[in-house]
């Protein structure tokens, strides 16, 4: 599709340093995407998002050096970590100036993707590249090509964390493209909490993100992703997370910005008793063009997966929603639910919606649903005669439907920010749906 030669002049000058085993990585993602080329909209999972403007375009890597304070942008976008432990990403680069990892407990280490490819350290070597193969899409292949640095959070087995970890991923470019990595391992019992910051002050840039998740045996891992990209950026994620035995996981995915935005999560149930909570907010006006695709894969007996999107599109916004989850024939006894519900606020909006199950066991709970609606007019009036104005209810009632997702994200700091994003959005939005 369109200008794939200079994706593949791209993948040419791929970076070749580090240790032995992992330039057969980069080899295998160049020949994926060799193979497949960028999807387009005949692929079944990309037939509501078209890909092209990223695609058909060339896009410069992004300067080693970012042409703004970074200090400043962190403080502006992402939201109050003082309480936090901070790693910061500029343009797809570790910066371990703007970073704050001093004072974690034995047996954790927050550091550099470049540093920790170099070390003897084989849970790097053993997950890097293999939890988000380069199968899974062109957008992972060309990360797993393209990357030359990111963040990795190691856990040792018992290890509890009492401060969220914040990964800030900072975009400042213009034109250009950054392929940041993460790789989060948490081993046998370990507990924390991760927080990842999307933002971005720059224009027309491409965000290609990977971010792999690995929950040991009773491990217990609550996730929560804040993508707040410029408003006329691309960004394209992919997220997975594969959970052993007895492992809680939870996932928050909360997404603002962005003029194209597609969010790949999947999570892998890897062993029996896993709890699994995947839940998501996506927020368009204008012609912004929003789309998750979540997978949840029930591989083992006794798991149980709760699901819930929601979405608020105004103006000519488009949403996709496509979630799947999968049932393998052993995993008896799983207990399954997923919902997705959105509020259209203009004529002009559209959500392609697609909640799905592939059931392969018998003895199962499961269920799915999708909702898609305008306010209620009756709640509207029911509010405007309890001497609330009209615009003031409407806010009331979009608040309350996305409530139910804010108020699970674990760090209050993060809440409070994202009601504040909320707020201002509704302010600009609302007068004139």
């Amino acid at each position: 599709m369109g200008r794939t030669s200079h994706w593949q002049e791209r993948l040419a000058a791929r970076p070749t340093d580090g240790p032995a085993w992992l330039e057969p990585l980069r080899e295998q993602a160049i020949a994926e995407f060799n193979a497949r080329g960028f999807p387009t909209m005949r692929d079944e999972a990309w037939r509501f998002t078209r890909v092209a403007p990223v695609a058909s375009r060339t896009f410069e890597p992004a300067p080693a050096d970012p042409p703004m304070d970074v200090e400043s942008l962190v403080e502006e976008l992402a939201f109050d970590d003082a309480d936090c432990v901070r790693a910061v990403v500029v343009d797809g680069r570790f910066s371990a100036a703007h970073s704050k990892i001093d004072g974690l407990p034995a047996g954790a280490r927050v550091t550099s993707l470049a540093e920790a490819i170099r070390w003897d350290d084989d849970r790097v070597a053993r997950h890097l590249g293999r939890v988000v193969p380069s199968a899974a899409s062109a957008f992972a292949a060309l990360n797993t090509a393209l990357a030359v640095d990111g963040v990795v959070v190691l856990l040792d087995e018992g290890v509890v964390l009492d401060r969220p970890v914040h990964l800030v991923f900072v975009a400042t470019g213009t034109g250009t493209d950054a392929h940041p990595r993460a790789l989060v391992v948490a081993g046998r019992a370990a507990s924390a909490t991760i927080v990842e910051s999307w933002i971005g002050s720059g224009s027309d840039y491409l965000t290609n993100a990977v971010v792999e998740i690995v929950a040991g045996e009773n491990a217990c891992i609550a996730h929560t992703r804040f993508q707040h990209e410029a408003a006329d950026a691309y960004h394209f994620g992919v997220q997975n997370a594969l959970i052993g035995r007895d492992a809680v996981f939870t996932s928050e995915n909360v997404a603002f910005g962005g003029a194209l935005v597609r969010t790949e999560i999947t999570a892998h149930l890897d062993g029996t008793g896993v709890d699994c909570r995947l839940d998501g907010l996506y927020v368009g006006r204008e012609r912004q063009h929003i789309d998750n695709q979540t997978y949840i894969r029930h591989a083992s007996p006794r798991c149980q997966s709760f699901e819930l999107y929601k979405g608020i599109l105004s103006d000519r916004a488009r949403g996709v929603f496509n979630g799947r989850i999968y049932v393998d024939p052993h995993a008896q006894k799983t207990d399954a639910k997923q919902q997705n519900a959105c509020i259209l606020l203009s004529d002009g909006a559209r959500i392609h919606t697609n909640p799905q199950l592939e059931i392969f066991a018998d003895d199962v709970r499961c269920t799915h649903g999708a909702t898609v609606g305008q306010l209620d007019r009756e709640a509207v009036f029911y509010l405007r005669t309890r001497g609330i104005p009209g615009e003031d209810a409407r806010h009331m009632l979009v608040h309350a439907f996305a409530a139910e997702v804010v108020e699970r994200i674990p760090v209050e700091k993060l809440r409070k920010r994202i009601e504040v994003e909320l707020f201002w959005w509704l302010s600009k939005t609302m007068a004139t749906a």
